[in-house]
């Protein structure tokens, strides 16, 4: 095959707007080393595909899990976990026949156990339990002192809570939090909420990696209602309105987190490796 003509096989798949470009990494075998430079490239708006992440899926290393994957934020930095790339590799890996519509992957958070209704497209996906949970840390926003709180559900989140969090500036202000000494060195994702009742909340993320908002992030739902919850203000079950409009179901079960909603597959096809300055090995 022709540099010019090689090409890899992809699929675009999005939840709640949060979108993400999946390639099955079972016959192209593409070595860990070479997945950051793939997700810098694939990612890039205007110039690869465009998306949030890129997620490789493989075969499971060992009998504990159907499958694992490799997840990459946009920037090229590995992350452990993503609440809504986990349901859409739930259902990928459904229609590629990875595993069953109940099925458990291996992620660098751990094992994540998903439950797919392909029919519906909709996806419930069982989260690492919570943990760091920490109430009320001091931090200054906007210039004034104000208080934070934390929480990794499976990636670490902050949680600001705020009024109106539709008013905010959430990419000065989530910069601000993302790389604020109370969070080195690894940085965290900025989550700015909105609790309208005990079983609704409005929430905007600044995910780390991506290095801006985005229209949706599941692990950010579920540290909101983790944290809205120890605070007193929601209930087990709450619906997350995120900035794309689209609601997420978070679920809190005797210590674990499960988050429900729709993923799709946008479209699949091939992607010319020499567009984006790629080569296979």
């Amino acid at each position: 095959m022709s540099a010019i003509s090689e090409s890899v096989a992809i699929h675009k798949m999005q939840g709640c707007g949060n979108d993400f470009v999946f390639i099955d990494n079972r016959q192209l075998k593409l070595p860990v080393s070479d997945m950051p430079e793939w997700a810098r490239k694939v990612c890039r708006r205007s110039f690869g595909v465009g998306a949030d992440g890129l997620v490789f899926l493989e075969e499971a290393p060992d009998t504990s899990v159907d499958y694992r994957w490799h997840f990459y934020n946009a920037d090229g930095s590995r992350a452990e976990m993503c609440g809504n790339a986990s349901r859409c590799a739930g259902l990928l890996a459904v229609k590629l026949g990875f595993a069953g519509p109940v099925h458990t992957f291996g992620s660098d958070a751990g094992p994540i156990r998903a439950e797919v209704d392909a029919r519906n497209c909709e996806v419930k996906v069982q989260l690492t339990p919570p943990k760091g949970l920490e109430l009320h840390k001091s931090i200054d926003m906007d210039g004034k002192p104000d208080e934070i709180h934390f929480v990794n559900t499976g990636v670490p989140h902050a949680v600001y809570l705020h009024e109106n969090a539709g008013s905010l500036d959430v990419k000065k202000l989530g910069a601000h939090v993302r790389y604020h000494p109370l969070f080195a060195p690894a940085g965290t994702n900025a989550n700015f909420v909105t609790v309208h009742d005990k079983g609704n909340i409005h929430l905007r993320t600044y995910e780390r990696g991506v290095e801006d908002e985005t229209y949706a992030c599941g692990t950010g739902a579920a540290a909101g209602v983790v944290v809205t919850h120890a605070l007193g203000l929601t209930g087990p079950e709450v619906n997350v309105r995120s900035s794309g409009g689209e609601i997420l179901g978070i679920s809190l079960e005797d210590g674990c987190v499960f988050l429900k909603g729709k993923a799709l597959n946008v479209y699949s096809g091939e992607m010319y490796l020499a567009a984006l300055g790629l080569t296979l090995p």
